[in-house]
């Protein structure tokens, strides 16, 4: 493995793209130093590892060029260390089928999240809506990916329980605020139940961020990003 001084990672203790990474890092037993970054005030190592996007998680690997974006980040540890909890499946059809729903999670169910913060008051009961739609077919994707298991991989953890299980502190302030439930017994057993799995599990728990540093964050938000 490598070691810590090999291996460091920008970011912020709250950011869910950060957190997907180091999920991965501990359920890969990886050594890295964290250097958290300030991002109202951006460091030089930040502005210079990611130069077009200016934004965290970046990995930095020894004296190799910065890996910025937390898939790439991800998929370049699984590839790196593929005999240590390998989170991507090893059939290239499977792998694909991740990436999409990956690709999905990112692109079309969280976006709505920050719409709905962002959203006048008439109109945050259609996003909502949407959200639960979306919560629907990523029950469906689970109960056809997972085979009947606990988790998106299987047994345990892998690629899409890392790039969706990073938004549970974040959907649980979000429930709480705008009062409804995304993953519920009713329409959501499946990922009711993943989501205490993922949250009981010991890579993942320690790097949630509390729901009292969220709700900060949210406030924050809606105070200078409304």
């Amino acid at each position: 493995m490598a070691k810590e001084s090999e291996m460091k990672l920008l970011g912020t203790p709250a950011s869910t793209f950060v957190n997907r990474v180091q999920f991965v890092l501990n359920l890969k037993s990886i050594e890295y130093k964290f250097i958290q970054e300030n991002l109202f005030c951006k460091s030089e190592l930040l502005l210079t590892s990611n130069p077009v996007h200016k934004k965290v998680p970046v990995l930095i690997h020894g004296n190799k060029p910065p890996i910025p974006e937390s898939l790439i980040i991800i998929e370049y540890l699984d590839e790196l260390y593929p005999d240590t909890h390998p989170v991507l499946p090893s059939d290239p059809f499977d792998r694909a089928d991740h990436r999409f729903w990956a690709s999905y999670i990112d692109n079309k169910f969280y976006p709505l999240y920050e719409e709905l913060r962002r959203s006048p008051e008439d109109g945050k009961e259609a996003i909502k809506k949407q959200i639960i739609e979306k919560s629907q077919v990523l029950e469906e994707a689970f109960v056809k990916i997972s085979n009947g298991k606990d988790y998106f991989g299987g047994d345990d953890i892998g690629y899409l329980d890392v790039v969706l299980g990073c938004f549970i502190g974040w959907i649980s302030i979000f429930e709480k605020l705008h009062k409804f439930k995304v993953f519920d017994e009713a329409t959501t057993p499946r990922l009711q139940e993943w989501v205490k799995c993922i949250c009981s599990h010991k890579a993942i728990k320690s790097n949630i961020p509390t729901q009292e540093t969220l709700t900060n964050i949210y406030l924050l938000l809606q105070k200078y990003n409304p």
